[in-house]
């Protein structure tokens, strides 16, 4: 697999595949635009303060590793990019829409993910997305997601891409990860002391 991409590379080709699907009259996309799509404020997480030389430095990076090619349009005026992503990584036009919205908007469920690749590809339902998902973490060359454990309270499971590296999981008792058990203890104790209220004002009420 190729190399380890930058946070900003991989929002970079998030963005490419994105608006090459919703936007395919403006693309390839100028710096400007790429720029504007990588500092967009929804459907981005996290949201990005990305300069113009920060998003040419980068491209210049994805070019030499020949994920983004260049071309000038039909204006022939001003310089524009595209992604090569599927060839690179050798992946189904499903598999790479997937891939680009956990770039775009970091870990999801099956079901996040059917919903949020609603414009770039149709799923039939949330486990045709697992089906991709399975696949691409069982890759012989190397896993390009991976499935989280169960957050508390959580129904399903979420899926990162791993296209930036493994990601840093916390483990119970540390970080974070502590918070909810105890959080958990005191919501149950709020709901006892709650009903032992109502209990007490049902008793008044009804005298």
């Amino acid at each position: 697999m190729p190399q380890t991409l930058s946070q900003i590379e991989a929002r970079i080709l998030g963005v490419l595949i994105e608006k090459s699907r919703t936007t395919p009259d403006a693309y390839p996309l100028t710096v400007n635009s790429l720029t504007a799509g990588c500092n967009q404020k929804t459907s981005r997480d996290p949201v990005m303060s990305a300069t113009e030389s920060e998003v040419q430095s980068a491209l210049e990076e994805l070019r030499g590793r020949t994920l983004i090619m260049e071309s000038y349009g039909a204006s022939g005026r001003v310089l524009r990019y595209a992604h090569n992503f599927a060839k690179v990584y050798d992946v189904p036009a499903a598999s790479m829409d997937l891939l680009a919205i956990l770039m775009l908007r970091g870990p999801q469920t099956a079901s996040e993910l059917r919903a949020n690749t609603e414009r770039l590809h149709r799923f039939a339902d949330a486990s045709a997305v697992e089906a991709f998902l399975e696949e691409l973490a069982d890759r012989a060359s190397g896993a390009m997601v991976l499935k989280l454990p169960r957050q508390p309270g959580a129904r399903e499971q979420r899926w990162t891409h791993l296209l930036c590296g493994e990601p840093v999981l916390e483990t119970p008792g540390h970080g974070n990860m502590a918070a909810p058990a105890g959080l958990e203890a005191r919501v149950e104790q709020l709901e006892q002391e709650v009903a032992e209220l109502r209990s007490s004002l049902a008793l008044l009420l009804n005298r």
